[in-house]
């Protein structure tokens, strides 16, 4: 079993809420706002999140800022957004052996309003009352990976992902 460290919750909301959009900032690079890259293009960036709750916790957003996911993309951008769900979703299940992949669409107009879509894997056996919404809550800590380790799940992951295009 993984080695799970507290997750600090009301100060990521504060954060979140008082902060820049952490998704523009780490796509003008600037320092403290780093993420493990999975894969990127002209439209949108696929990347690790920093405080996982399962191994390939990732996600998925437009480099557009964007914060309303029925109102603020065409049809034929917001599908190009699922395709890209889609195909980690395949790659994480053959880089993970996932019985199961949770998407969700988080955030609100409060905090982290550019649209974002979480994309993780759910191993094989974890028991029912440790899946779903369980399987996700930061409260019972997030995974305690090191930078070679987050590094080295990029890779897989963006392999996997590229195979899949």
């Amino acid at each position: 079993m993984d080695e799970r460290r507290p997750f600090d919750l009301a100060g990521e909301i504060r954060r979140a809420a008082t902060g820049p959009c952490f998704i523009c900032e780490m796509l003008a690079g600037r320092p403290g706002y780093v993420h493990h890259v999975v894969a990127e293009d002209d439209d949108a960036i696929i990347f690790l999140s920093r405080y996982p709750t399962q191994r390939g916790y990732c996600l998925v957003a437009p480099r557009a800022h964007v914060e309303d996911l029925a109102d603020g993309f065409s049809r034929d951008a917001y599908l190009g957004l699922q395709r890209r769900v889609h195909d980690l979703s395949r790659a994480l299940k053959q880089v993970f052996d996932a019985e199961r992949i949770y998407v969700l669409s988080l955030g609100s107009m409060a905090a982290n309003s550019h649209v974002h879509f979480h994309v993780v894997p759910l191993p094989r056996g974890v028991p029912l009352a440790r899946q779903q919404y369980h399987a996700l809550m930061a409260e019972h800590g997030i995974l305690e990976l090191d930078e070679a380790e987050m590094r080295q799940m990029a890779v897989a992951i963006g392999r996997a992902y590229e195979g899949r295009r």
